[in-house]
């Protein structure tokens, strides 16, 4: 996937910008540009409001902002067609993380406009007439911006050319980088905080910042900035400062205390916020939006100009929403036959604009340690079956396949209808031996076969770069398909899911965990049980597809350690949010990158190959920090000296 090279200059004016409606965030016509005198009027500032919402189909759903946040942790490792893009990310020895190959590029180069696009409406919004609760949203998005580049780079600068914390006129070509303390106790949370007083409890108009998200971000910010100051694995930091100390005089245990007391008060006052009643259930496509739901980049498939992308085609660039595409296998090879005998092979899974099946890429997988260890229970737990798609089932009936013939033959030569599982990732290693081809076989996949089966089978011993089970819960949904496959080759038209109701539970138990004085019912146990107990719910088996009501809390309640630690913490968060792009951040956070995410295993190509082989990281404690991009140095009129300082140390 080539490379896409964004140039920014830190300060420059954000080019471009939507008017806001009265309904959804970017129901709008676009403009092309503003001057900083289009802010000194109320429909400038509400403008401005509504690109910053627009901002984030410029990160979230990104495939390379997507990347940064997974490969290379103990989630997902590179696939088979994967580029330097994301091999590098997996640091297993194929390529170094720099300046040039990092694509934390993406963070950097669309927070800082947005940054200064907020700046520029609290400048302005009050002179103008808009009350506190819209200037509210823009001090939300500046704290959620630098909160993003502070956990990734370090200290960042707050003054983009006009003064610390000012709405810049004029692109500038140096630059000073402030201290981590700075940037959380100047800029992150004063504005979160100026923000949970002023947001209203329910938003303005659909996916508005609101109260709850506040505090959840909040409470975040306190908690990983809390990690920062105790510095239990002596994880370097830059700028240096001369020792963790925090300007206003707190420690670790103060803000662990803080993190804890912010997300139990949003807990206790939701709004119209709560969890869904399963894990299924907030996933799937036809309940995006959700209660469940805080904080979601959107798109839609009624309109282009809504959507910000392409219905019909998606390039994998601009405001595409392409991050599902990344985890997801090349199935349509995967054959059955017309007749029994296996004479006229066809492909029976069709790329389709279906939740469960979607564009194919390649590019990022799924290891078999965390089919076998994250996802270890399948039995009770439902979040691994409404997170993969783990049955290919036939679609050859669509309109468009080209295929007319009803029945099909399968595994063993058996038959096999539209809607039967053609290729099945199994849960668990069988009893029976798996009898594999030693190349693709009849399956196109390399997909063995089982006595009495019609579907091909792979066990979680046999995945590999190229065959895995594909990431359902970003998987696209269309309701225009009209009997046909769609337009599969789109970019997903669903919102991208950024914050979660659910964070705010495990932003309490951690830090609880780390020596925050709980309160009655809230314990860390009790907190990751509220989760766990969902989790044990299930109204639909996904990869069955079929109906099944059963409750499993009490065994998953009961599973739970009397005491748990973080480790278990960051087990419980793969398991809710696996896939979600956000886990490098929560192992940088907990300084466990290093441990977690040492070793993986896979299984390598061609088609037949299921020997799983051992992986090893090199998580250098350097790479905790990402490289500042080098379209920044460039852009920088600034000594050679200077830019090697301005850089993180060791790339």
């Amino acid at each position: 996937m080539k490379r896409i090279q964004i140039k920014t200059l830190i300060g420059s004016v954000l080019l471009v910008m939507f008017l806001a409606g009265c309904k959804k965030l970017l129901e709008e016509q676009p403009r092309s540009t503003f001057t900083p005198s289009f802010f000194q009027t109320e429909a400038g500032v509400k403008g401005g409001l509504t690109s910053l919402y627009s901002n984030l189909r410029n990160m979230f759903g990104n495939a390379y902002y997507y990347n940064t946040g997974e490969t290379g942790t103990d989630e997902v490792t590179f696939a088979q067609s994967a580029d330097q893009n994301f091999k590098v990310m997996d640091v297993s020895n194929n390529g170094d993380i720099n300046s040039s190959s990092s694509r934390s590029d993406v963070l950097w180069n669309n927070a800082f406009p947005n940054i200064n696009t907020a700046s520029g409406i609290i400048e302005n919004a009050t002179a103008v007439g808009l009350p506190n609760s819209l200037i509210a949203e823009a001090r939300f998005f500046r704290a959620f911006d630098y909160f993003l580049l502070v956990q990734t780079f370090g200290g960042v600068p707050l003054d983009l050319g006009a003064g610390e914390l000012k709405f810049n006129t004029n692109p500038v070509r140096v630059s000073t980088r402030n201290t981590v303390p700075e940037v959380y106790t100047k800029a992150i949370f004063p504005d979160l905080a100026t923000a949970v007083n002023d947001l209203p409890d329910v938003g303005r108009v659909t996916g508005a910042a609101t109260k709850t998200l506040a505090r959840l971000y909040l409470a975040k910010a306190y908690l990983t900035y809390a990690w920062w100051l105790q510095n239990p694995n002596n994880i370097p930091t830059y700028p240096a400062v001369s020792g963790r100390t925090d300007p206003d005089g707190h420690d670790a245990a103060y803000y662990f205390q803080q993190a804890y007391n912010v997300a139990t008060t949003a807990i206790d006052n939701p709004g119209p916020f709560g969890l869904m009643p399963t894990f299924y259930d907030l996933h799937l496509a036809q309940n995006d939006r959700n209660k469940e739901v805080l904080l979601y980049d959107d798109h839609t498939q009624q309109s282009e100009q809504y959507n910000g992308s392409s219905l019909t085609y998606g390039g994998g660039g601009g405001q595409d929403n392409f991050a599902g595409w990344m985890m997801t296998w090349n199935y349509t090879v995967i054959h059955s036959s017309k007749d029994a005998a296996w004479t006229q092979p066809v492909n029976s899974v069709q790329r389709e604009a279906e939740q469960h099946l979607g564009r194919p890429w390649i590019r990022m997988c799924p290891t078999i340690d965390v089919i076998e260890n994250t996802f270890s229970d399948k039995t009770n737990d439902s979040r691994y079956d409404g997170t993969f798609t783990t049955v290919f089932r036939g679609n050859w009936n669509l309109q468009g396949t080209g295929i007319t013939q009803q029945t099909l033959y399968g595994a063993n030569g058996l038959p096999v209808n539209p809607g039967d599982a053609i290729v099945t990732f199994l849960n668990d290693e069988p009893g029976t031996a798996i009898t594999y081809p030693s190349g693709a076989g009849q399956s196109n996949c390399g997909a063995g076969t089982l006595p009495g089966r019609s579907d091909f089978v792979i066990s979680p011993e046999g995945v590999s770069r190229l065959t895995y089970p594909s990431l359902w819960k970003l998987g696209e949904y269309r309701t225009d398909n009209n009997g046909g496959l769609g337009q599969p080759n789109a970019a997903s038209t669903r919102p991208f899911n950024i914050a979660y109701f659910s964070d705010l539970y495990f932003v309490a138990a951690e830090a609880a965990v780390k020596g925050a004085t709980t309160t009655a019912g809230k314990s860390a146990r009790e907190l990751i049980n509220v989760i766990r107990a969902r989790a044990g719910k299930w109204d639909f088996n996904n990869n069955g597809n079929v109906a099944q009501v059963q409750d499993n809390s009490a065994t998953m309640t009961a599973a739970t350690p009397a005491t748990i630690d973080i480790n278990y913490i960051l087990a419980e968060l793969s398991r809710e949010y696996y896939g979600d792009g956000r886990r490098w951040f929560d192992l940088v956070r907990t300084q466990t990158w290093a441990t977690l995410a040492a070793t993986y295993r896979i299984c390598r190509r061609p088609h037949g190959d299921h020997t799983p082989q051992i992986y090893t990281r090199s998580i250098d404690t350097h790479l905790y920090l990402r490289p500042i991009p080098q379209d920044q140095l460039d852009a920088m009129d600034m000594s050679t000296a200077d830019k090697a300082a301005y850089q993180n140390p060791g790339y």
